[in-house]
């Protein structure tokens, strides 16, 4: 080998060896000096990351009446290799668990990790966590991490506010915000406006001796992130109408549902049988929704979004309203009623005895079965054949806003179901069936089935004569009015405006006409215009419906009220809407004998109300 050749390698080692020292001296320099997360971890047997949780967002009442607050509790944190020399029944004692449960959690904590903190024993109550923290240098290992939990004054409105709990694992995995057993909005808005409750957490670091008291700040808060807390929200029910209604729905199974028609806004979502909201919050939570969960009666189970009943005669507003736009009848048509509508001898769909014939205001009045099964058949035999009218029929339906999911701000609903031409295709073959083989879909049954706030949303537009606002729950976010064009912007139906006034003033008759089914439920100085129904129930009696809205002229307030097995729509749903209209509009009510009768009466195990 040449001098030369061994010269130029020395002179690349000495390269090599400066580069890795001068690279070395400069991470050395970046963690030492400049980045301080090293210095952190490096310190971490003594300092302690503690999560400063924000306060959730209040949640108030249209009229600033306050539903949802927050009390202060503790979560009792573990490391569980820092655990030394424990008094295990000691700390049992005081946190009031027993040794099997004490086992079964730190195990749980031991899973997660032995070297890093976590729950221990979730949502401490103050006076629990004030005689642990004087006592706490006796158990290394485990601390106190503050947090707030949801209190609820006026404790009503259950399925709509909702309730928070544990992050569920889905979350965690799409979501780095949330650690393990955070807190998480499970549903009501607590769902649907978890990201505007729930703030911003903070992150503070404490400095702990050997004995695990702390001694103050690291660095003097340095380090330390404020939280942020959530944003107030407020809600568009009127709490006073929302526990009358509740208070009406008492010992009965069913919902309702009340809509400002010239804003969309919820005014009252009420299923029955519902719950103390304060059942589902701290360490009771599990137990109370164990036994709700087992109850026959389903108290957790939203009706007022999740239950799809057949609307039953209350649709027959739509087909009268369907029939004037396609022009098969007019104000003074007439049909004859022979106690039903016959088309052969093994069709037939009955009715009650009434004059004969009526016309189109008289049969919304009296409730004429034969009069809509003659309507519907009329609108479907206009086309070419039976698929082009029942589409046609359809696509009219669908524009109420039934049959499809509405869009709103509530965090569950079902579209009901309108039944399609494939349904029937499939049901009947592509060509065998015609408007006689569905005619049931006259009167509101078949395999139509609507849910109670779509029947609401389908009254507000007839209360608004041909268009509706999308229904929505909140009204105002941090005090700022919503702007959102989903229910800002009218929806239009595909009656003309014109149509309207005819089926109005039917409506109106069955408060004010002789033969009207709602005659008994009219009050004296308020025009209600509404429509009775009775929905078949193959497990029992009948369920009793009723829409309306009111005033006639600039309504207020429209509503639909579905009370299972209560058999006639005048007998329980009739009386509970004029109730609630009265109590909305006046603040008071004058048929205190009807009120009595209604909040009286208890249908939850009857199998046989029908009257």
């Amino acid at each position: 080998m040449s001098r030369n050749k061994f010269t130029h390698r020395r002179v690349f080692f000495y390269f090599l060896f400066s580069t890795s020292a001068l690279v070395l001296l400069v991470t050395l320099f970046s963690i030492q000096v400049i980045n301080d997360s090293y210095k952190l971890s490096a310190e971490n047997n003594v300092i302690k990351a503690v999560t400063i949780y924000p306060e959730r967002g209040y949640i108030f009442d249209r009229d600033g009446v306050l539903l949802v607050t927050n009390q202060r509790a503790y979560d009792l944190m573990v490391t569980p290799r820092q655990i030394k020399n424990l008094d295990t029944l000691a700390l049992c004692d005081i946190i009031k668990i027993n040794k099997e449960h004490f086992d079964k959690y730190l195990k749980r904590a031991k899973r997660y990790s032995s070297r890093k903190a976590s729950l221990f024993l979730k949502e401490i109550s103050k006076q629990t966590a004030a005689q642990l923290q004087e006592r706490l240098y006796e158990f290394p290992g485990f601390y106190l991490q503050e947090r707030t939990m949801r209190e609820y004054p006026e404790k009503s409105a259950a399925h709509i506010l909702g309730y928070v709990s544990q992050v569920p694992d889905y979350i965690l995995k799409k979501d780095n915000y949330y650690k393990l057993k955070d807190n998480y909005g499970i549903s009501g808005v607590e769902s649907s406006y978890e990201k505007v409750l729930r703030g911003v957490q903070g992150i503070k670091y404490l400095v702990r001796d050997v004995w695990n008291k702390s001694k103050g700040s690291f660095a003097d808060g340095k380090y330390d992130s404020l939280a942020v807390n959530g944003k107030d929200i407020e809600l568009s029910i009127d709490i006073q109408l929302q526990k009358y209604a509740e208070q009406l729905m008492l010992n009965k199974k069913g919902s309702i549902v009340a809509i400002e028609p010239s804003t969309g806004e919820i005014l009252s979502l009420v299923s029955s049988p519902y719950f103390d909201p304060n059942a589902l919050i701290g360490r009771s939570r599990s137990p109370n929704f164990n036994r709700m969960y087992k109850d026959d009666n389903k108290p957790l189970f939203d009706r007022s979004l999740l239950a799809e009943y057949p609307p039953g005669s209350t649709f027959k507003l739509v087909n009268a309203l369907i029939g004037l736009q396609e022009d098969v009848i007019f104000d003074g048509t007439r049909f004859k009623c022979d106690e039903g509508w016959r088309f052969s001898s093994k069709l037939k769909i009955g009715c009650h005895v009434h004059r004969s014939p009526l016309n189109l205001i008289e049969s919304i009045e009296q409730s004429c079965n034969a009069y809509y099964c003659n309507t519907f058949r009329r609108i479907v035999e206009k086309y070419p054949t039976a698929e082009e009218g029942y589409e046609n029929w359809r696509n009219h339906v669908l524009s109420f806003g039934l049959g499809k999911f509405l869009n709103n701000d509530l965090y569950n609903g079902r579209p009901g179901r309108v039944p399609t031409l494939d349904f029937y295709n499939r049901q009947y073959g592509k060509g065998g069936w015609k408007a006689p083989t569905v005619i049931s879909l006259a009167i509101g049954q078949d395999a139509l089935v609507v849910s109670p706030i779509q029947m609401a949303n389908m009254c507000a537009a007839i209360a608004n004569r041909g268009h509706y606002y999308t229904p929505h729950i909140v009204r105002k976010v941090d005090g700022l009015s919503l702007n959102d064009s989903t229910y800002t912007i009218a929806k239009l139906t595909s009656i003309d405006k014109k149509h309207f006034t005819t089926v109005v003033n039917g409506m109106e008759r069955v408060f004010t006409g002789k033969h009207g089914t709602a005659k008994t439920a009219r009050l004296k100085d308020i025009e209600i215009c509404g429509k009775t129904g009775t929905a078949e129930n193959p497990h029992g009696a009948d369920h009793s419906i009723f829409i309306a809205f009111a005033p006639k002229d600039n309504p207020q307030i429209a509503l639909a009220v579905y009370v299972e097995n209560g058999g006639w729509g005048s007998t329980w749903a009739a009386p509970i809407a004029s109730l609630m209209i009265e109590k909305y509009l006046t603040g008071k009510i004058s048929n205190t004998k009807q009120e009595a009768f209604i909040l009286n009466g208890n249908l939850m195990n009857t199998e046989d109300a029908k009257e």
